[in-house]
Parts: C-alpha cells; sequence; structure tokens
C-alpha cells in the first residue's frame, strides 16, 4: 500500500481549517493543522509533510515570515500560500520568499485540490540532466547541490528554481512557453486553465540571481511571444 501524503494545514479560522481538513481527508490524505504562526512554524520544520498550506494572515507570525524560515531551513519543501491578498506586491513577496505557489481566497475547493494534487504530482523532468553547466563565462550551476556561483557571488536556489533551469537547460534549442512551465515543472494539466503569475515571478527570481545584471539578462532570455530560453555554455 503505498504511503499518503501528509499536508500540513497553517490557517486561523477555524471554519475554513475545518473544511480543508474535511476535504482532504476525503481525498485520501493524511494532515495536520496549526491556528497560529508559530505553531505552523514549530510543526512545519520539525514534521516531515509533503506539502504546507500556508494561510498569510496568521496572529503571532504571518505566513511571509514562515514560509521564509521554512526556505531556510528546507529548500525543497512544497509550499502553496492561501492569500486574501491578490496585489501583485503581496503575491510577489510570497513567491519570492520561496512558495511554491499561491491560491487566492475565496476559492474553489475543486480548483484548490486539483492544484494540490498537481504540485504533489510535479515532474522534474530536467533533474539528473546535468552534473554541473555553465551560463557564460561567469555563472557556474551545480544542480545536485542546489547551489552555483556567480562572479565572485553564491547562489542558492530552491528545488523549484533548480527544476526550471534544468529543464531550460535540456531544451537548449528553442523557447518554452509559460504554459509549458506550469505543465512540466508544476504538474498542472494544461486545460486547467491556471491564472497565476507563477511562472513569471520565478523568472524574475532566478534573473536576479544568475544575470551580473537582472534588467538586461544575457542568459535567462525572453523570447517575444514564445517563451523562455536558457543560453548554457
Amino acid at each position: 500500500m503505498s504511503r499518503k501524503a501528509r499536508i500540513l494545514i497553517v490557517e486561523d479560522e477555524e471554519a475554513i481549517r475545518a473544511g480543508l481538513i474535511d476535504v482532504l481527508v476525503y481525498h485520501g490524505y493524511e494532515t495536520d493543522d496549526a491556528a497560529d504562526g508559530p505553531t505552523g512554524l514549530e510543526k512545519a520544520t520539525s514534521g516531515t509533510f509533503d506539502l504546507v498550506l500556508l494561510d498569510v494572515m496568521l496572529p503571532g507570525m504571518n505566513g511571509f515570515e514562515i514560509c521564509e524560515k521554512i526556505r531556510a531551513a528546507d529548500r525543497e519543501q512544497a509550499i502553496i500560500m492561501l492569500t486574501a491578498k491578490t496585489g501583485d506586491e503581496d503575491i510577489i513577496q510570497g513567491l519570492s520568499l520561496g512558495a511554491d505557489d499561491y491560491v487566492a481566497k475565496p476559492f474553489s475547493v475543486a480548483q484548490l485540490v486539483l492544484r494540490i494534487q498537481a504540485v504533489l504530482r510535479r515532474s522534474r523532468l530536467g533533474t539528473g540532466a546535468f552534473d554541473q553547466f555553465h551560463l557564460g563565462d561567469d555563472v557556474e550551476i551545480d544542480p545536485r547541490n542546489l547551489s552555483g556561483r556567480c562572479g565572485t557571488r553564491t547562489l542558492s536556489f530552491t528545488r523549484r528554481e533548480m527544476d526550471i533551469l534544468e529543464y531550460l537547460g535540456a531544451n537548449p534549442d528553442r523557447p518554452v512557453h509559460r504554459e509549458e512551465l506550469l505543465s512540466r515543472i508544476w504538474g498542472y494539466a494544461r486545460n486547467m486553465g491556471i491564472e497565476t503569475r507563477t511562472v513569471d515571478i520565478h523568472i524574475a527570481k532566478l534573473r536576479r540571481k544568475i544575470e551580473p545584471d537582472p534588467s538586461h539578462p544575457r542568459h535567462l532570455i525572453t523570447v517575444r511571444g514564445a517563451g523562455y530560453k536558457l543560453l548554457v555554455r
């Protein structure tokens, strides 16, 4: 019998938390939960979870702080943020701190379950394609250790960021469209109709790491109307 995926729900609104527990247990997941920030952080960093479902507005410590601390401890932990704030600034902040994706409240339970399923089954088709690779003369990427170097700067990547780099690096002769990245890296079916800025923000994060001048990228470029290309040496 295969192991059930474990999901930690960090949500202070009791009705939402109870509803999420019922829905996820119905879909075959094991759950644990926390109603405040400090308890959520303690459980997330001391337990073993396949996914952390993390609300932004929490008593004691907000979801952004928790996300940052989880990511500092574990660069591979899957995190989906639940936010009632749909403004670009809040979405960018959550993803920039290391969340894999976000879902805005109020959300469709069916859509949330689909996105959870997608994150849990996400492809890592690029993983293992390279031991190390170079971008130009100034950037070295080490996929196995989720690390790298840009000039004199030491780089650290999340698992998701490295999956993107490896997938793009394994397809050097063509631009990869954002929908393909959502499908192959995030595991979202192409007919899900996902509206998300996740890909764009992850690309921006990567450019801040690997580009000497992120405003004029020369390694991770945009091909207008076609997608993204990684120029691997």
